[in-house]
This record gives structure tokens, C-alpha cells and sequence, in this order.
């Protein structure tokens, strides 16, 4: 998935005509996971059709404050289309509307909203030769990037009244790798690698059954989704579960048992910045076994269990550089219990679960922790959706490697 997935994109289109092109650009943005507005300038709908738009975007598109066909007058308030948006993409951007942009003019929708707008904006240029050569352009092109917009640079090539140079609006799918490019560069993860290990392990009895635990892993795939789009290049090491990830920064590496975890763990470990080790691993297996089916013969059935070896102990003895994140699901003296095994495993981090808490622990879409770190300051969180403990779980790392 790009980092544009589920990012709210609203598309400006001011009258150029290079304005065909944003029927392309939409699809591009919509197959990228994002959600897609439009709002037109008036003269913008002579090179495109808002149905086209609309059609593709599946949202209505917006061209004036109200709405010409309504007889009630519904305004179209550029405010909420402005705080709606997490990028407002201006393409292509045209000599007047870049003019207007810079010099705080508002004279239609795409105006008023630009200047609601608190989201990042980009704006790809287009217009002939030697327009885009203009000493008024390029003082456009200063302002706007003092006023923190970034410029999708245009390309050269042949314009629209024939002659060669440039002027040309960057093509849709550099439009939007450029973007996404742009995006990762600022993402507080960039160039960091994170192992996260998520969900339980199966401890064979014999080929049919097993012991294991009850865990969903939906923490460690919220991890790995939120790790990702902060920047990070995660390799999620997972038990069987259930869960997805798709996400161009996630590498999915399957294990089943305790050994087969320890052993991807340690083949990872020392590449990666940041390890956060939250899957439910057995803390015993079955000591023997059995190579055939055991057959349901007797009253009762003894399993001899042996210990699993401490993945994160074992992480923590060898680690170097590494940020190592455990956590710990307690069901009695919690805070005593998390603190000692943050000290015993050599943590930077402990994230601490109480079964105790109702809406925490196994199979709940919500979490409650409190967050220990190696100074044992602690931070307590009330109780939310994993995908909001992950964001909080990350943002205490970044903290934290950054202090």
C-alpha cells in the first residue's frame, strides 16, 4: 500500500489544459488507497467535465460556493473541504491562479479553500514557454515556497501553442511519486528499520493438535502499519493469525513456533533500529512430540512441558544499537512485574497490559497500557483502539531515540 493509502487528497484544478490530465491523476490516486475531492475553477470545467471527475472520485465535485442546480442554494463551504484534506494538490496550477494563490486573492471556491487550508499543498505548474519564463511567474514560484507550498516541478516538452521548452505539467504518475517521495522524506521513521514480532505461537502435541494462546496478533499488525507509515521499513515477524498487512514498507515473515520465531528474530535483529517484541510466545512446549496422531484412548492425557527459550532476553543480551521494546501481560502486581522484567531483558521500553482492565488483552479491538521506559518514568493511557496504543506506542519511541 502507498502512504497515500487512506490519506484524504483534495484536488484543485484551475483552467489550463493540461486539466485533462487530472482524469488520470484521480485514478491514480484512488488505486493508491486514497480518498479523492475535486473543487474547479469556474473556467477549469471548459477542458474537463466535473461528471468525469465526479465519476471517478466518486464524491461530488465543487466549482462555486453554492450549487447552481440547486434551488435551495446549498453552500459548498471551503472550510470543511480545507480541513477535510491531509494534501491539497493544485494541478495544474496556472499563471492567474499561482498569482492569486501568492497575493491572497479569492475570487472563487479553489481560492477560499487554499486559504482555509492547514494541510501540506502542492502545486505542479503548467503553461507555455514563455509565460513559465516570466519574471512574475517565478516571483509566484518564490512566494508560494515561502509560504511553506512545495512545487511539482514541470517538465519540458511540447506545449500546447506548439513551440518546445518548458511549461509542461509533470505527468500524473509523477505527480504522484513525487508526492509519495516528498511524503517519506518528512515521515519521522524514514530510514530506520523495525523488527516487530506480533500474534502467538504453536507448540505442537503431535501433527494434529497443538498448545497455544489466544492472542489475534492485531497490536503487532497495528505496529506494523502504523511503523510503516511513519517511514519505517518493518519486518514483521508473525504467528499464525488472521490478520493482513499490506504495505509496500511491511515484509511479512511467517513462523509458527517459539523456536521458529527465536530463530527469524535473531536472523533480523541486527539490522533493524527498533525491535518491538509484541507476540504472545508459549513460554513451554510439549518436551516430546509424537510423530502419529495420539489416539483417544485413555481418561486422561499427561503432556511433559519444557521451557521456550526468552526471545527477548536473549535479544537484550546481544543487543547494540537497538532500541528493544517488550511487553508484559500482567494479571497482579503489575507496575512491580513490568518493571523488573524491563530491567532483567535490558529494555529501552516496556508496554504494559493488565488483563484487569476491561477492554484490554487478547481478542479486543481496544488496549489500555502504560508505557515504562528505562528510567522507569511511566505514562498511562486511557482506553482506545490498537491502531490509536500503536500510534501512541510509536510516538514515545520517536521521543525517546530522539531525546
Amino acid at each position: 500500500m502507498s502512504v497515500l493509502g487512506s490519506k484524504n487528497i483534495l484536488l484543485g484544478i484551475s483552467a489550463g489544459i493540461a486539466a485533462y490530465k487530472t482524469a488520470s491523476l484521480v485514478r491514480l490516486f484512488i488505486k493508491a488507497g486514497a480518498n479523492v475531492k475535486v473543487v474547479m475553477t469556474p473556467a477549469s470545467k471548459d477542458f474537463i467535465t466535473p461528471l468525469t471527475l465526479s465519476t471517478l472520485s466518486k464524491n461530488p465535485v465543487h466549482s462555486s460556493f453554492t450549487n447552481e442546480e440547486d434551488d435551495n442554494a446549498i453552500w459548498n463551504n471551503h472550510v470543511d473541504l480545507g480541513l477535510w484534506a491531509d494534501y491539497f494538490v493544485i494541478a495544474p496550477a496556472t499563471a492567474n491562479t499561482m498569482s492569486k494563490m501568492a497575493n491572497g486573492v479569492c475570487d472563487n471556491l479553489l481560492l477560499a479553500t487554499y486559504l482555509s487550508a492547514k494541510c501540506p499543498v502542492y502545486f505542479a505548474p503548467a503553461m507555455d514557454l514563455d509565460m513559465y519564463k516570466h519574471p512574475s511567474t517565478k516571483a509566484s514560484f518564490d512566494k508560494l515556497k515561502s509560504f511553506g507550498n512545495t512545487i511539482i516541478p514541470a517538465t519540458s516538452g511540447e506545449l500546447a501553442s506548439g513551440l518546445v521548452g518548458e511549461g509542461r505539467m509533470a505527468e500524473p504518475e509523477d505527480i504522484v511519486s513525487f508526492i509519495e517521495k516528498d511524503i517519506v522524506s518528512k515521515l519521522p521513521l524514514r530510514n530506520k528499520k523495525i523488527l516487530i514480532t506480533a500474534g502467538p505461537t504453536y507448540e505442537a502435541i503431535d501433527p494434529v493438535r497443538f498448545v497455544g494462546n489466544h492472542s489475534s496478533g492485531k497490536m503487532g499488525f497495528e505496529l506494523a502499519k502504523a511503523a510503516a507509515n511513519l517511514g519505517a521499513e518493518v519486518t514483521l515477524i508473525t504467528g499464525p493469525t488472521n490478520q493482513k498487512a499490506s504495505h509496500s514498507f511491511i515484509q511479512i515473515v511467517p513462523v509458527t513456533s517459539a523456536q521458529d520465531m527465536y530463530e527469524a528474530a535473531h536472523r533480523y535483529f541486527k539490522e533493524v533500529d527498533i525491535a518491538i517484541l509484541s507476540a504472545a510466545v508459549a513460554d513451554y512446549r510439549p518436551k516430546n512430540i509424537a510423530t502419529q496422531k495420539i489416539k483417544k484412548k485413555y481418561t486422561t492425557l499427561t503432556l511433559e512441558l519444557e521451557k521456550t527459550k526468552d526471545i527477548l532476553a536473549s535479544l537484550g543480551e546481544v543487543k547494540t544499537k537497538q532500541f528493544l521494546v517488550g511487553f508484559a501481560l500482567e494479571t497482579n502486581n503489575e507496575l512491580e512485574n513490568a518493571k523488573g522484567k524491563l530491567k532483567r531483558k535490558n529494555l529501552n521500553l516496556i508496554v504494559l497490559n493488565s488483563l484487569n482492565d476491561k477492554g484490554a488483552g487478547f481478542k479486543n479491538e481496544t488496549n489500555k497500557v502504560t508505557l515504562i521506559d528505562a528510567e522507569e518514568n511511566i505514562t498511562e493511557y486511557e482506553l482506545k483502539s490498537k491502531a490509536e496504543v500503536a500510534i501512541d506506542i510509536l510516538n514515545k519511541i520517536i521521543t525517546q531515540i530522539h531525546a
